[in-house]
């Protein structure tokens, strides 16, 4: 019984067993490697088998969790992925190894047969062979020739092309063509091999994407099982089942079971992470052991890991002033490089070392391996969770030299803490006041009234009823407690409620130390009896951080805020920031101005913030941070997002920078120092063109390979990393 859909069909099915037809399948390697990844990771699939030569595959699964249709269902839409389609021709440019090899063959094949018929004519007895050599050499050298006269009509200029095509020209005019047509082939042979270093990094990318898990099984209520469906079809805060040897196909919140989790591939820890009910767990991670129940939060192209491949896809690297250079100095050595093959040609008679001369130069090498590096130290950053949008920023991040923070959200939590309770010599004790204030602030939604009964729990006091209640936006609230009237809010509250401050007017000494905090007061009966402060805390890597900043690096540290100066003061101290580069009450224009006086000083500045207060200074930074739960405006803005929401991969982010710059400057000596010692050769004692094009080739190779190190080498030898540490999940930030 054969039942088909589109181009897929079932061939034989039994219970638990199940033979598919794929026409196509035998042709293409990605829609192969698709469906064995796709099927294995679905729960209820035991086994896959495929056999491409017969274009056919057998599928055992577990017939209670999965049915036939279900199973066709899913073949069919990986078969129909655009990226993976056949016998269209889109076959080729989507394989990278098929189009490298059809590659190579077209480029070399002309230049090889010009060269094998010159060595040919030039053997005793073969001498009828040379019209065909020439004809040859003139069709293999052809292309050369139409780029470099596309470039003079089209843009008045002579390019690289140009001066090989003189150089091929000189050496073809003295007669003998085995040299000029086997320079061709290495011309070629190093073209086909630095545009595999671009295709290198595309190859990459597309293994992430595929990484990202495309089904997910959703526990609808009511339902005895879960059922399967799309991954970005899954609605938000649905109940997800994720099984052992499954991707999670979801953000979301674990609200029951335990489960190992690798996270490698997206944010580059090693180690995999046990997961309990109330973790964080992102999509694409992949389930070691165990099995958890999700609360979606994020799905589809909201996902961490699918905002991680939209941001890499539009990451420009064409931007960056050394490759900008690299292309200028590519033009400016044009014309001297032909006055000095022609002053050569003029003194020494000597065609071959005037094609020496043109065949050397030190940009190529240079302008193939800065992109390739720049995207490959990208794609690092991503896999680590470090979004940067470009290479310009990659480039600006390694020059900057002072670093601006807001503070709330930033260098703090962004949440708030109670820091302590006071109370009155002669009133009720401490306990007793935390149990008041906990109880008439219980139920409201205002942040210090949800971290006061937070704290309370956490003290393990016990809460009494709350009888009748008020609350005034602003002030505080008043309730009846164990038949006890309580106010809990401001001074301002308190006075106004006609409260006996008991000696203690406006907490008297219980303020002592306590300049600049924040401040809940409590009062019983109309009597003052004590106060609550409380802070938002400093993140717990915040310290450690700035010490690195300036010990490793020596970057200048300032700290911007809207907070009152007192709290910023103690902020700075804490941390380790000099007074003199601490602003407070700061508004937005405040943190835009400092960013451009710093900027006008001559340094290259960066600005670390989450709020839409900060909108405006990122803007005008030469490098801005922000976090992924930062504001969306921030969000936007960023050159540079932390998806992990830690700190410390900011440190590692600047790392990077800078050892990516650090890998374009081995890259320049590579290709510098090969072809300057050849230059000299050539101008001098004389340079085969042969050997000229070998050592220009070969260094613009080599470079071209050391950038592909980070993507090679999954772990490159960055500078030494401190541990992150990844903090709970934090909510909206707020505005300093």
């Amino acid at each position: 019984m054969t039942q088909a859909t589109a181009t897929c069909s079932i061939v034989h099915r039994s219970p638990g067993r199940l033979r598919l037809r794929l026409p196509g399948l035998n042709h293409s390697d990605l829609l192969a490697q698709a469906l064995e990844q796709s099927l294995e990771q679905t729960a209820g699939v035991q086994q896959v088998r495929l056999n491409r030569a017969a274009q056919c595959l057998v599928i055992h699964y577990h017939p209670h969790w999965l049915s036939p249709g279900e199973i066709l269902k899913q073949v069919t839409a990986v078969e129909e992925q655009p990226r993976l389609l056949v016998g269209d021709g889109s076959e080729d440019s989507q394989n990278p190894s098929a189009s490298a090899a059809e590659d190579l063959s077209d480029s070399l094949t002309k230049p090889l047969l010009a060269a094998a018929l010159a060595w040919l004519s030039g053997r005793p007895g073969w001498g009828g062979l040379r019209p065909f050599a020439l004809l040859s050499f003139l069709v293999a050298v052809f292309p050369t020739a139409k780029r470099a006269w596309q470039t003079v009509r089209e843009e008045r200029r002579l390019n690289i092309d140009g001066l090989d095509l003189l150089a091929l020209s000189l050496g073809a005019w003295q007669g003998r063509l085995l040299t000029p047509a086997l320079t061709l082939t290495l011309h070629e042979l190093g073209d086909v091999i630095r545009q595999q270093t671009a295709r290198r990094t595309v190859v990459e990318t597309a293994d992430l994407r595929d990484t990202i898990g495309r089904f997910a099984w959703v526990q609808e209520p009511g339902e005895d099982s879960p059922r399967q469906v799309e991954s970005d079809r899954v609605p938000v805060q649905a109940r997800v089942m994720v099984y052992p040897g499954e991707q999670i196909p979801v953000d979301g919140t674990v609200v029951r079971g335990e489960a190992t989790v690798d996270q490698q591939g997206l944010t580059g820890e090693a180690m995999p992470l046990v997961r309990r009910p109330g973790d964080r767990v992102w999509a694409s991670t992949l389930v070691r052991s165990g099995q958890l129940e999700l609360r979606a939060e994020r799905v589809g192209t909201q996902t961490r890991a699918a905002a991680s491949l939209e941001l890499l896809r539009k990451a420009p690297v064409q931007d960056t002033r050394m490759a900008n250079y690299a292309a200028k100095v590519a033009d400016r050595l044009i014309w001297p490089s032909l006055l000095l093959a022609g002053l050569t040609l003029l003194t020494t008679r000597s065609p071959a070392r005037a094609a020496a001369i043109l065949t050397l130069d030190f940009v190529t090498g240079i302008r193939v391996s800065i992109p390739t590096a720049f995207l490959g130290a990208l794609t690092h950053t991503t896999r680590h969770g470090i979004l940067v949008r470009s290479g310009r920023t990659l480039e600006q991040l390694a020059q900057v030299d002072t670093l601006v923070f807001d503070k709330t959200g930033t260098l703090t939590q962004g949440t708030i803490a109670i820091a302590g309770v006071r109370g009155l010599p002669d009133g009720l004790p401490t306990e007793r006041v935390l149990q008041l204030a906990a109880a008439a602030e219980q139920q409201l939604t205002h942040p210090v009234a949800e971290a006061l009964v937070r704290y309370s729990q956490e003290q393990g006091v016990s809460l009494p009823v709350r009888n009748h209640w008020s609350y005034e936006v602003g002030l505080g609230v008043e309730a009846e407690i164990d038949g006890q009237l309580v106010w809990v809010g401001s001074q301002r509250f308190l006075e106004e409620a006609g409260v006996d401050w008991c000696g203690q007017p406006q907490g008297g000494e219980l303020r002592d130390g306590l300049d600049g905090e924040s401040l809940i007061y409590v009062a019983c009966d109309r009597r003052f009896q004590g106060l609550i402060h409380y802070t938002d805390p400093l993140r717990p890597e915040s310290q450690g951080l700035l010490q690195q900043l300036q010990a490793r690096y020596g970057i200048e540290i300032y700290l911007l805020t809207g907070d009152h100066p007192q709290r910023a003061a103690e902020v700075a101290q804490q941390l380790g920031i000099p007074p003199e580069r601490v602003q407070a009450e700061a508004f937005p224009e405040d943190k835009a101005r400092m960013v451009r006086e710093l900027h006008r000083s001559g340094r290259t500045v960066g600005f670390v913030g989450d709020g839409l207060n900060d909108s405006v200074a990122l803007a005008y930074a030469d490098v801005s941070v922000s976090f992924a739960q930062g504001s969306e405006i921030a969000r936007e803005t960023a050159d540079v997002v932390l998806m992990n929401e830690g700190l410390m991969d900011l440190l590692e982010a600047i790392a990077i920078s800078r050892q990516t710059r650090s890998l374009i400057e081995q890259n320049i000596a590579l290709v510098v120092g090969p072809n300057l010692a050849a230059l000299g050769l050539a101008t001098t004692v004389g340079l085969n063109p042969l050997l000229a094009t070998a050592i220009h080739n070969g260094s613009a190779i080599a470079a071209g390979l050391n950038s592909l190190r980070p993507l090679v080498v999954h772990q490159l030898d960055w500078e030494a990393i401190p541990q992150r540490t990844l903090p709970s999940t934090r909510p909206q930030t707020r505005s300093s």
